[in-house]
């Protein structure tokens, strides 16, 4: 009977699916490498979530022929070390998608009317927090996606058509038809992205040996008053400067799901800054998003144990 090591819980749908169609499944005793490396053991596959499965844990799990990612991002992988052994990586693409874009939206509404200091402030008894520094209307103004694949098209969808906002995206890889089909204008570069919006929202893979895509320099570039919003990868930002500049009140708010470290380390900036809001990485926890990546995992690993090219394999092109 081969067998499917999963690092973090998955929805059960998915358990069950695996077990009836004759895979043993196996939890690691905690949601850590250190238990990844000595609980693998002789596992044919592994499902792992933001954990990722580093090159010591491959290392220990001599019959592995699968690693499938619960997400569209692998950098927590080894793909390099997975690729030399012959160990297939996938990604869950576009399961989370709609998601992720509605998390985007509610952090760029939340942010934009104070909604947490409001609730705060209403519990502590300060009712005269509505006379104070007021909210900003999204309707008329420009939002600046920095990348422009599934997430950043559902977001554009839901800022334009929904809450009538300018968008604008730099993406240097996607074809100029893509967004001219959902009626975003296409801008040459980063820069002048950041000097034209009211908004800037986040939605570009970046790898750990990569400067940020927000640097100092660059959140220089914002016009005073703007909002951040990341539910991409917490590398993407210089956390230092960005809560610099929140505390200067040159940024107005920042809204991440996502942190350089997680869980954040104990002088992560952003803990302590001001207009900020924060969520643990929970861009693609719904129900639905939940139910279709595990399910897409669990597919991609019965396809690779039957001999089979799953999809979204990395390096695979898909017919």
């Amino acid at each position: 009977m081969p067998i499917c090591f999963i690092t973090q819980p998955i929805h059960p749908m998915a358990v069950t699916f695996l077990q009836a169609q004759g895979v043993e499944v196996r939890f690691a005793s905690a949601p850590t490498l250190e238990a990844a490396r000595a609980e693998v053991g002789n596992a044919d596959a592994v499902i792992t979530r933001d954990l990722g499965f580093d090159a010591t844990a491959i290392a220990a799990a001599p019959q592995l022929r699968i690693i499938a990612c619960h997400g569209s991002g692998t950098n927590r992988i080894a793909v390099g070390q997975a690729a030399q052994r012959g160990i297939v990586v996938t990604r869950a693409v576009n399961a989370n998608s709609r998601s992720v874009a509605e998390l985007t939206i509610a952090l760029l509404l939340a942010a934009a009317r104070r909604i947490c200091p409001a609730d705060a402030a209403v519990r502590s008894g300060d009712w005269g927090f509505r006379y104070q520094a007021p909210g900003m209307e999204v309707y008329g103004k420009t939002l600046g996606l920095v990348g422009f694949g599934a997430i950043a098209r559902h977001v554009a969808q839901i800022a334009h058509h929904g809450l009538g906002m300018r968008v604008v995206a730099w993406s240097p890889h996607v074809p100029e038809e893509v967004f001219h089909k959902h009626g975003v204008t296409r801008l040459p570069d980063l820069s002048t992205l950041l000097e034209q919006v009211d908004v800037v929202s986040l939605h570009r893979p970046v790898e750990a040996l990569e400067p940020p895509t927000l640097t100092a320099e660059k959140l220089a570039l914002l016009k005073k008053g703007a909002i951040v919003l990341n539910t991409s990868r917490g590398l993407a930002i210089d956390t230092v400067a960005l809560r610099a500049r929140l505390e200067a009140g040159d940024i107005a708010a920042a809204a991440l799901d996502v942190l350089p470290h997680e869980p954040p380390v104990a002088d992560e900036p952003m803990l302590t800054a001001p207009n900020s809001l924060l969520t643990p990485h929970i861009g693609a926890s719904t129900e639905e998003a939940l139910q279709k990546m595990a399910m897409m995992c669990a597919q991609q690993v019965l396809d690779c144990l039957s001999g089979k090219t799953p999809e979204h394999a990395i390096g695979v092109e898909q017919s």
